[in-house]
């Protein structure tokens, strides 16, 4: 293996390794929201047992909140893992000197794909959280 090879495929697998950095931030924030939710269902849950009325649309809301946070936990998990195995094969491709291409291209596809839709369920969660904000203020 020549050294410019493996320079090559070091140069090529940054772009996706610096996606990786940025899902690891959404997911943070992502994670910090819904130990926001399940704080807020805790709390109403509390309320209930100390004999206030439990309002059956607010349990309902914070249900579906943590639906769609869990899911975006669990598709940007997977576009993690595409993404990851979109470096390896590019680094593998590089180093053997294999055109991996129509393997690396349906994989990074899929793994944007399922970026797309955890944004989707984030967004839909945030919208969920500012209606009851404004229903509350």
């Amino acid at each position: 293996m020549q050294p410019e090879s493996l320079s090559k495929a070091i140069q090529l697998s940054v772009a996706p390794v610096f996606l990786l950095a940025g899902i690891g931030a959404l997911m943070n924030v992502i994670s910090a929201r819904l130990a926001r939710i399940v704080d807020a269902a805790r709390q109403a849950r509390d309320a209930a047992r100390a004999g206030e009325p439990l309002d059956e649309q607010q349990r309902r809301s914070y249900r579906r909140r943590m639906q769609l946070t869990i899911r975006a936990i669990e598709l940007l998990t997977a576009a993690t893992l595409l993404i990851s195995a979109v470096v390896a094969v590019t680094f593998f491709s590089v180093i053997s000197r294999v055109n991996l291409t129509l393997v690396v291209v349906p994989l990074f596809i899929a793994a944007m794909s399922l970026l797309m839709l955890a944004s989707l369920c984030f967004l839909r969660e945030v919208q969920m959280a500012s209606r009851h904000l404004r229903e509350l203020i």
